[in-house]
């Protein structure tokens, strides 16, 4: 599926889970990793704070229409042949 939407030039904004997806699928910027001497995370910079702001706004409108159509009793009872 990724070498197709690469070839056809789709892109695609996905959450972390869809890591190592490829060029196609553009992601936020996830938690760095653990600092050795404090064991804590280390903190995202200003400007990858701002990249996820971004990422979320343009996220935002599809994950909402998504639980709106979840919540719809009509598409819970559709029975058709999918061909």
């Amino acid at each position: 599926m990724e070498v197709v939407a690469t070839t056809a030039g789709v892109r695609a904004i996905a959450d972390t889970a869809y890591q190592g997806g490829g060029p196609a699928i553009r992601l936020p910027q996830r938690r760095r990793r653990l600092d050795p001497g404090t064991g804590r995370y280390r903190r995202l910079s200003q400007a990858q704070k701002e990249v996820n702001t971004a990422h979320a706004r343009q996220r935002g409108p599809g994950e909402r229409v998504n639980a709106e159509l979840k919540t719809w009793r009509v598409l819970r009872r559709i029975r058709s042949c999918p061909g």
